[in-house]
């Protein structure tokens, strides 16, 4: 194979790799090696792995071609969030805390991956223990955008999506707590998908808030993220949270596209001041695509969501400071202290505060404030009334609509270093996709073009009932397809 046929294979979708795959006209291994060497070649500048996992990639390239194993995906190579475990592979998690950690044990998905086939060719850079909006929480420096290399790639999931965007990879799995799969996606003009909680496994995923973590897909198109969602999906007995009920049909939805007929609703409280206005008119310009493409639109107004963005950062760091405990230095991870000297107690203190990056240490004194004595019931109960209260305003929505849509961030990416001292405007990053989060639903961003403000990428958001994961496939390979965005990269700035 020629060089410029060995580029061409990183420009390829995950879909049309493994077709080239299946019928033998390109080995996973040249695919594989492909990737490998994209990285080598532009990974310095992005910083999207922490791990690069070359011997691996290639043993499990060689087992597909050998045909040991198979799958929709089989060959297919795959960049893996590294708050995701993997046996005998560092996973950090984005923090010293973890550094060195090598667990004994594979996630479900990892499981799910290998046996179908996909190449999982390292682990991602990302905001520590998934809290943050741009990667730039990361104990190893941030990750950076393929579209401007001085501006974020979006968080914590930004090394995923700026692998999948610098076409490093073809795929790759992200974790979304407030938003971190769906945000990068957004401004890095990729797609990310946050599937119903409950409709991924999270067995292997180190936890930062478990009512709200979900893994899902990244990807450069809609079918592409469609595919990898259904090999990972489905119900898992060592999740006590898994929902036990089949996958929905998202793949077919994915190649269909078909709106017509469908109602989309337009969230109220999702746009408006503070919104990029170029942000805003890509966003007005799917939407009425969408209705030209046979869908009815009508404004949903959904009141309680101007409170999503409080409740859950009283709700998540709450979880955090109870998930984050068992890291004391005592077990596994990082170790500070010497037994002769210090007292256990001493040993967690200096482990902790060696270990935890600022942010960390920031959301665990709230949530550990919340659910103290004497506060409770003032913020950790409220904010739980204000959730459910949320959740109603998305049933009542779907009385009357098949989905919602909103700007998925009200901004195109930011410059690192532009928010890093100011927590509040950080936070407001994840302003759109928070709600469904705390409704449980599955939220998918999709590229709908570049904002007139920066030539930046701008992301549509897609949000569905529980279990309607086909809907938000459904609409968002609508969008996809009215403008053309499965290209989008193709005016990225070269590397």
């Amino acid at each position: 194979m020629s060089a410029t046929d060995a580029g061409d294979l990183t420009r390829l979708t995950a879909a049309d790799l493994a077709d080239r795959i299946a019928r033998h006209d390109v080995s996973a291994v040249e695919v594989t090696q492909a990737h490998l060497n994209r990285i080598a070649e532009v990974d310095e500048k992005i910083h999207a792995f922490l791990h690069v996992d070359t011997e691996g990639a290639l043993a499990q390239a060689k087992r597909v071609d050998a045909g040991e194993v198979s799958g929709p995906l089989a060959g297919v190579p795959l960049a893996l969030k590294d708050v995701i475990v993997t046996k005998g592979l560092p996973t950090t998690a984005g923090s010293k805390i973890l550094e060195g950690w090598r667990p004994p044990y594979d996630a479900t998905i990892v499981e799910r991956m290998r046996a179908a086939g996909i190449v999982v060719l390292g682990k991602t850079n990302m905001d520590e223990f998934a809290m943050g909006s741009s990667t730039e929480h990361s104990a190893y420096g941030p990750a950076h955008n393929p579209w401007d290399l001085d501006r974020t790639p979006g968080g914590s999931g930004g090394g995923s999506s700026a692998a999948v965007a610098s076409h490093q990879a073809p795929l790759g799995i992200g974790t979304d707590t407030g938003g971190s799969i769906r945000q990068p996606a957004a401004v890095t003009g990729t797609v990310g998908a946050k599937p119903t909680y409950g409709g991924v496994s999270r067995y292997g995923l180190i936890a930062f808030s478990s009512s709200l973590d979900q893994a899902g897909p990244c990807a450069r198109t809609v079918l592409d993220a469609a595919l990898l969602h259904a090999v990972i999906g489905g119900h898992d007995p060592h999740d006590s949270t898994s929902i036990d009920a089949p996958v929905p049909d998202i793949v077919t939805a994915a190649r269909e596209g078909d709106v017509s007929g469908m109602t989309i609703g337009v969230v109220t409280q999702l746009r408006g001041n503070g919104y990029q206005p170029g942000v805003l008119a890509r966003f007005d310009e799917a939407v009425a695509l969408l209705e030209k493409a046979g869908a009815r639109v009508e404004e949903v107004s959904c009141p309680h969501f101007d409170y999503a963005l409080p409740a859950y950062y009283l709700i998540a760091p709450s979880e955090a400071s109870s998930n984050l405990a068992r890291y004391d230095g005592m077990r596994y991870g990082l170790r500070v202290g010497d037994d002769d000297i210090n007292s256990a107690e001493e040993v967690m203190a200096l482990t902790r505060e060696a270990g935890f990056g600022a942010e960390v240490k920031r959301r665990i004194i709230l949530g550990t404030y919340a659910l103290s004595a004497g506060y409770y019931d003032a913020y950790y109960g409220q904010a739980q009334k204000v959730r459910t209260l949320i959740s109603r305003d998305f049933t009542r929505a779907f009385d009357t609509v098949d989905v919602l849509v909103s700007p998925t961030t009200p901004t195109t990416a930011f410059r690192l270093g532009e928010r890093i001292e100011d927590p509040m405007a950080m936070y407001l990053a994840d302003l759109c996709t928070i709600p469904s989060n705390l409704y449980g639903g599955p939220g998918m961003s999709v590229p709908c073009g570049l904002s007139a403000d920066d030539s930046l990428p701008v992301g549509f958001q897609v949000m569905a009932p529980v279990q309607a994961d086909d809907r938000m496939y459904r609409v968002a390979a609508a969008v996809e397809r009215a403008l053309g965005t499965d290209r989008l990269l193709e005016q990225a700035p070269a590397l």
